[in-house]
């Protein structure tokens, strides 16, 4: 049974992680595209975003995998055999357990590890991507938008650098708008700044003031583009990119760092531990709850919908146990309530199967 669990958690966390990862790199295809970037830095941020993809999902495999199992088990008569020879349900629930736990073992390596370092990772990536004038401004035949309310446009860019047919409009400020056009233009770095050098072109201001348009031709001009490159900035480690160990020593320093409360610190932290009992509740859940349903023609669906009401409570009791620990962070245990609630339940509906199957067997005994 073990087995099987774990090949049919392999199944569904697979086709699970390809759909949620397709979702992420669309969105990311058309940042990073739209923004001029290589295709092998879409690949690289795709790939950092993995583990985090791989950690969302990890719960719904591990419910799915064992719901399926246990389906399969009582439509096959096979846990009517095993119960009809002396299995209890204790004695069938022992490789669920073993099964929730060696996932719990998979998401405490995420949680802990890789998680952290591939998101710290692509903040570090993203950073540098931002400080690089060549990646954000020298891309042929796209319209770029370095910063909100500037579009920028080369035709060609030739061999020694040069900018052919530029086109520059900045609509920053709400009540003015400049346009330039230039059949030749250079990037220069000068003094920590970076301007853009245009000759032979045209500049339009346009002011909402009177609604007046001024156009002027020059033969070079000069524009300092640097305030539409963001600039390096102290790179903020967040919560979610620290490591547990910080957390769990130094949770006001970290909260300092992060800028955030020292109620979401020790929050995220607990969570983390929390999300490999989370695996074992959920695989315990979906086997219990279809034990209690016993072999039955028209399927075990009612126990599957009450599966999934329990994995909705559990994540209701998590959100207001979360909001509660935030407000007071000495009440930190709360943050387990929803794991230990999802295990008290599997325990609570094994044993009401075990004892629902004692009073089978003592009624045909009672007949005799």
């Amino acid at each position: 049974m073990l087995s099987q669990l774990l090949v049919l958690f392999g199944f569904f966390s697979l086709v699970l992680v390809s759909i949620y990862w397709i979702n992420r790199a669309v969105r990311l295809f058309d940042r990073l595209v739209g923004d001029g970037q290589s295709a092998m830095v879409f690949l690289e941020f795709t790939a950092l975003t993995l583990p985090n993809v791989i950690r969302i999902v990890l719960p719904m495999a591990v419910f799915a995998a064992s719901v399926y199992v246990t389906n399969r088990l009582s439509n096959e008569s096979e846990l009517v055999v095993m119960q009809a020879t002396g299995f209890s349900p204790w004695r069938l629930a022992r490789p669920v357990v073993y099964y929730g736990l060696i996932v719990g073992v998979m998401m405490t390596a995420l949680t802990h590890f890789l998680v952290p370092a591939s998101l710290y990772q692509m903040q570090n990536r993203e950073a540098e991507i931002a400080e690089n004038v060549t990646a954000r401004l020298l891309s042929e035949g796209t319209f770029l938008h370095p910063a909100d309310g500037v579009t920028f446009f080369i035709r060609q860019i030739t061999p020694d650098g040069t900018l052919e047919d530029v086109f520059l409009s900045d609509r920053r400020k709400p009540d003015s708008a400049q346009t330039f056009t230039a059949t030749r233009a250079y990037l220069l770095n000068q003094n920590d700044k970076v301007k853009l050098v245009m000759l032979d072109g045209m500049s339009q201001s346009f002011t909402r003031d009177g609604d007046r348009l001024f156009t002027t031709h020059f033969d070079d001009f000069s524009y300092d583009i640097t305030a539409l490159i963001r600039a390096s900035e102290d790179r903020v480690r967040g919560i979610h990119q620290a490591s547990s160990w910080d957390m769990l020593l130094h949770p006001e320093r970290v909260a300092a760092t992060s800028q955030e409360q020292v109620g979401r610190v020790i929050v995220a932290v607990h969570n983390r531990f929390n999300q490999a009992f989370l695996c074992l509740a959920a695989a315990m859940i979906g086997f219990s709850t279809l034990l209690l349903g016993g072999f039955s023609r028209f399927g075990v669906w009612r126990q599957i919908v009450a599966a999934l009401v329990l994995l909705v409570v559990i994540k209701l009791i998590e959100g207001l146990s979360a909001d509660a620990v935030e407000t007071a962070p000495e009440m930190w245990p709360l943050v387990y309530a929803p794991s230990v609630a999802g295990i008290a339940m599997a325990v609570l509906m094994l044993a009401w199967a075990g004892r629902s199957r004692r009073a089978r067997t003592a009624l045909p005994e009672a007949a005799a």
